[in-house]
């Protein structure tokens, strides 16, 4: 098992700065932030922008991974940010996961003015969000004639890379999705698959839609001709009503029960003072302590 920590881009940096070395002293493989540009009941607080925020984190970390949660096509066009993307990948020396999912209908979905679209757009969207991306990041010749895409939602004439990954053949791809035809992107072009488990449910109803999500993602992976096991599974465990570092002993329970349904990483929510993910940054130490002994 692999232990992340997801830090919001909330704080000003002298305070950021200190969670993400906080993150790597205490042992977590991953740190995240969310990719969007202001979120559900934070819309009224302070919001940082996400790929400065994991750059100064790569600058100041040497071992974490960092990564999206998640970024999508909502207010992206994957020419620029394929740009930033093998920059930041650069830069951490290649520690940076891309966390990509379709975008939800939310502030980000509207906020540039955006229509409307179904949830069968929102899919085509993302797919060839994914699938450009994927074109850019692996583009290997000489820049000469640059990269072109003729695109349903998104064009490129001429694109150049600025920028190298120094991940190859690319960046990670660490997918988000529930339903067949997202499992079907991660199958493609997943190196691991990340969900939040089905919405409306809590519990052990929860966690009974996660063990079926599972078994989905394994009937994609076949599908596509694809060992289910070469494909990463993250959970977030702050999801299904219950918020997993309220106590050493909640986050105990939720990663054990993430390991019997076969997940290799979990991500928690660093604790904030207040609404959602609130609780006592004292408990990362006893975390601390239990992520140790699991490695054992």
């Amino acid at each position: 098992m692999r232990f992340g920590i997801t830090i919001l881009p909330q704080d000003p940096w002298v305070e950021a700065r200190r969670k993400w070395l906080g993150a790597e002293e205490l042992g977590f493989d991953h740190g995240w932030t969310y990719d969007h540009l202001s979120w559900r009941t934070l819309a009224d607080q302070p919001w940082n922008a996400t790929m400065p925020t994991l750059t100064a984190a790569a600058v100041v970390t040497s071992r974490i991974t960092l990564g999206t949660f998640v970024s999508s096509p909502n207010f992206r066009h994957p020419v620029p940010f394929a740009t930033e993307v093998a920059t930041l990948d650069d830069i951490s020396g290649g520690r940076f996961l891309l966390g990509v999912g379709s975008g939800g209908t939310g502030f980000d979905a509207v906020v540039l003015g955006q229509p409307e679209l179904t949830p069968g757009e929102r899919h085509e969207r993302f797919e060839e969000f994914v699938s450009t991306l994927d074109l850019l990041l692996r583009y290997e010749g000489e820049h000469s004639e640059g990269i072109s895409v003729d695109g349903a939602w998104f064009n490129a004439v001429n694109a150049r890379m600025v920028g190298r990954p120094v991940t190859a053949p690319r960046v990670p791809f660490v997918i988000a999705a529930n339903g067949p035809r997202g499992l079907g992107v991660v199958a493609r072009f997943g190196s691991g698959w990340v969900t939040t488990g089905a919405d409306g449910v809590v519990g052990d109803a929860w966690w009974a839609a996660v063990g079926t999500l599972v078994a989905r993602l394994g009937d994609a992976a076949e599908a596509a001709g694809r060992d289910p096991l070469s494909i990463d599974r993250y959970l977030s465990l702050d999801s299904g009503g219950s918020y997993s570092l309220t106590s050493a002993d909640a986050f105990e329970d939720a990663v054990g029960r993430a390991a019997e349904h076969g997940f290799t990483d979990v991500i928690s929510h660093w604790p904030r003072a207040d609404g959602i993910y609130a609780g006592s940054e004292a408990v990362l130490d006893e975390v601390a302590t239990y992520i140790e002994r699991w490695r054992g």
